[in-house]
């Protein structure tokens, strides 16, 4: 299948020479701080590392390393990659994904069914682990010349220095780039007010089922009602291991965690396996509730996240629900561009207020869009299912509907990747 528009490759420009009297031009900023090693992370210090500026990676953690679930690669985030060269390195790690399939527990009514092959354009999502892009972006990173100081926390940005959790204080910086996540404290510092959603989700990493009930080509869940919700997504290998993995998901509210901690995990497979039999297989790999990982979201829209020497990018300047799976790809076109407006911008204010400008619509209306549909996916009561599973599965089924559907899922309404291709 083919590809959708590509991005344009972020501007290189040569590694200057600032010893001799020919030495080559470079805009500013020349020397850059990235606080966060993410994805997001990770790829604003290559793209910036890439045009020739000095970057430092920052990261709280003694090693440098991936933390989450697995997800979805979508469209929009591919292109990115696409412009990195680096697609091929990930999907070779990563399972594509042509569908989306979701269905009631009690009734098998079909509530969700997505198809990548409905696009305009169409072109498949990729299931990744975490360790597979990170490994990736990560050794992308050394061979640009990226700098790491590890075990450094980033707790507050002003004048182009970073302060740390231990109360030091870094060098100056022409520019710090946050992407430290949705629990930012630069960003809240910065006007960012979180508000935390009353359900997360317990998730593990296991081996891909062997029962053929499970398509490794595609995101299967099953619901009941808005309040349960068990998913089931193929997102490849780890780097260096060559079993396939799936990433489990289950939806539960945060303030019941501790009672399910309490309760053991014999009483929740039994609930699990009466909504979906045959994951019987998958939670045979899960023993102890520590295999279990807590994921807690909450919404936030940072609406100027750029300020002196400060831009903000990903999670850290909108965090969501994960329901429409944007997370990461959001946070890999905050980073193209930031690094396009900069490589484009001799002036570095000029820079940071094209990169708000040309984020603003596609984040705001996914953000909206997450908010409006995470209720009826996530939430207690009847009315919502019902209205989900009666009035929208129906519309999803109008001769428009899978089209502006799958669009919607891949990020391309409003096609972030026309509005800065070259």
């Amino acid at each position: 299948m083919a590809p959708g528009p590509a991005l344009a490759p972020v501007r290189v420009q040569p590694r200057p020479d600032r010893t001799g009297p020919g030495a080559a031009k470079l805009s500013e900023p020349r020397d850059i701080a990235v606080a966060g090693a993410g994805p997001t992370g990770l790829a604003v210090a290559l793209m910036l590392a890439r045009q020739g500026r000095r970057v430092v990676v920052f990261e709280r953690f003694d090693q440098a390393q991936p933390v989450g679930a697995g997800f979805m690669l979508q469209p929009t985030g591919l292109a990115v990659l696409d412009a990195l060269g680096l697609t091929d390195q990930i999907e070779a790690l990563g399972q594509p994904i042509d569908h989306i399939f979701g269905r009631a527990a009690t009734s098998g009514r079909v509530v969700l069914d997505v198809r990548y092959a409905d696009l305009k354009r169409p072109r498949a999502a990729l299931g990744v682990h975490r360790a597979a892009i990170f490994h990736v972006l990560h050794q992308a990173c050394l061979d640009a010349g990226v700098a790491f100081e590890l075990g450094r926390e980033a707790v507050a940005a002003s004048q182009g220095r970073l302060t740390f959790a231990d109360g030091s204080i870094s060098a100056g910086f022409d520019l710090i780039v946050d992407a430290t996540g949705a629990r930012s404290s630069i960003a809240q510092a910065h006007g960012a007010r979180r508000r935390a959603l009353s359900f997360g989700a317990l998730w593990a990493t296991t081996p891909w089922p062997a029962d053929p009930h499970f398509d490794v080509r595609a995101l299967q869940q099953v619901y009941r009602g808005a309040s349960r919700m068990v998913g089931v997504l193929p997102v490849g290998a780890r780097p260096e291991a060559p079993d396939r993995l799936a990433t489990f998901f289950w939806s539960l509210k945060t303030d019941d965690y501790p009672a399910w901690r309490e309760a053991g995990l014999e009483p929740w497979k039994a609930e699990v396996r009466a909504l979906w039999p045959e994951t019987a297989s998958v939670l045979d790999a899960i023993g102890h509730v520590d295999d279990l990982v807590l994921a807690r979201y909450g919404h936030h829209t940072l609406t100027h996240p750029v300020a002196d020497r400060l831009a903000i990018v990903g999670d850290a300047a909108h965090s969501t629900s994960p329901q429409l799976g944007q997370g990461v790809n959001m946070g890999l076109l905050d980073a193209h561009a930031l690094c396009e407006a900069i490589g484009g911008h001799p002036d570095l204010g000029a820079a940071l207020s094209a990169y708000a400008r040309e984020r603003r619509w596609h984040l705001r209306l996914y953000q909206a869009l997450s908010l409006g549909f995470t209720p009826f996916y996530q939430a207690d009561g009847r009315v919502r299912p019902w209205i989900r599973d009666h009035i929208l599965g129906k519309a999803a089924r109008l001769p428009f509907a899978p089209r502006l559907l799958a669009a919607t899922v891949s990020g391309l309404l409003l096609d972030p990747r026309k509005t800065i291709a070259g």
